[in-house]
């Protein structure tokens, strides 16, 4: 049984030894020398103001230094710990990756591997174009998903996919999340629309996601599953907790008449808070509100045809507007032969 660090967040206890995990309280992290350096002169009468300032400046420093290849390697393997214990992976799924600070390079993790029980040493190496680098495994197929988003998106520090059930049962039912509905949601990450399908480890893939990539924080991957990307592993990571409680809370909504989607107005509030506290993406791009409007794709048919692709929510919509505007039009022609 392996244990995994006890974080922040309260983990799964009892669902954890169900996976292979152990759950293993730690005490408080040793502090770094420059601030147990710090405390000692703090403590001590006889320092000068000098030499606090020179420990708070080298404690600042330790502190805000950004981690080594082994922490991110190490951090790496503790979100795929998470993401297996939550059930957001299963067997070889997902997929992992960070940027190296101060390089061009970025840490993934390897192809045929349960993300749940990985090691520092399974982490690879490879350069933003995709070649490896270092290490023993091959890096994930899906790697070419991850290098667009990092392309796309220089603030992007880390990239999570899953396949969380709820979230990606939306996936699978072509849905997007994409409704103002929870405000902590909105402002958290906006909205979450889904991208067209593109064949898993292919180029296709990278390519469906290239049109969302600047606006949004979080993509819904149809037939597939989800993703997630932000500054840090931390913040990919939650983005994904996140995105799978709202699906849970919208698919309840909907088994209880439907959401009740907040008020543009209250949209455009929401997105000014964020824009305040610089959660917004580079190119705002706001919520469907009311998701009113007709959503459809379209594609070439083998007869030379093109063909158009309408939710079912969509069609249902069209087809008794047009029933409407035919009764309204019978009814006028009646209206005509009576006069």
């Amino acid at each position: 049984m392996r244990s995994i660090l006890r974080t922040s967040r309260t983990l799964d206890k009892d669902f954890l030894p169900q996976k292979g995990l152990q759950y293993t309280e730690f005490g408080p992290q040793e502090p770094p020398d420059a601030a147990r350096k710090f405390e000692a002169g703090r403590q001590d009468p006889e320092s000068s103001v000098g030499e606090l300032l020179d420990a708070i400046r080298e404690a600042a420093i330790s502190w805000l230094a950004p981690m080594t290849e082994q922490e991110l390697r190490e951090k790496i393997v503790e979100i795929g710990s998470r993401l297996y214990a939550r059930e957001y992976i299963v067997a070889g799924d997902g997929n992992l990756s960070v940027r190296l600070p101060g390089t061009n390079e970025i840490l993934a993790t390897p192809t045929g591997v349960c993300k749940g029980f990985l090691t520092p040493e399974m982490v690879v190496r490879v350069d933003l174009g995709g070649r490896k680098v270092d290490g023993t495994h091959d890096p994930s197929s899906e790697l070419a998903m991850h290098l667009q988003i990092y392309r796309l998106r220089p603030d992007v520090g880390a990239v999570v996919h899953a396949h969380p059930p709820c979230g990606t049962g939306f996936a699978a039912a072509g849905l997007a999340l994409d409704k103002a509905v929870i405000s902590e949601v909105v402002l958290t990450l906006g909205c979450i629309p889904i991208a067209a399908y593109g064949t898993p480890s292919t180029q296709e893939l990278a390519d469906s996601i290239a049109p969302y990539v600047p606006s949004f924080d979080a993509l819904l991957l149809a037939n597939h599953g989800a993703l997630t990307y932000g500054p840090s592993l931390e913040s990919a990571y939650f983005r994904m907790e996140t995105l799978e409680h709202f699906a849970r809370i919208s698919l309840v909504a909907r088994l209880l008449g439907g959401e009740q989607p907040l008020d543009p107005r209250a949209v455009q509030k929401l997105f000014a808070i964020r824009e305040r506290t610089g959660a917004a993406s580079p190119t705002t791009a706001l919520c469907a509100g009311s998701s009113d409007r007709i959503s459809a794709s379209t594609s070439a048919g083998t007869d030379g045809d093109e063909r158009i692709t309408l939710r079912r929510g969509d069609l249902v919509q069209l087809i008794a507007d047009s029933v409407e505007l035919a009764a309204r039009l019978l009814e006028g022609a009646v209206r005509g032969e009576k006069r």
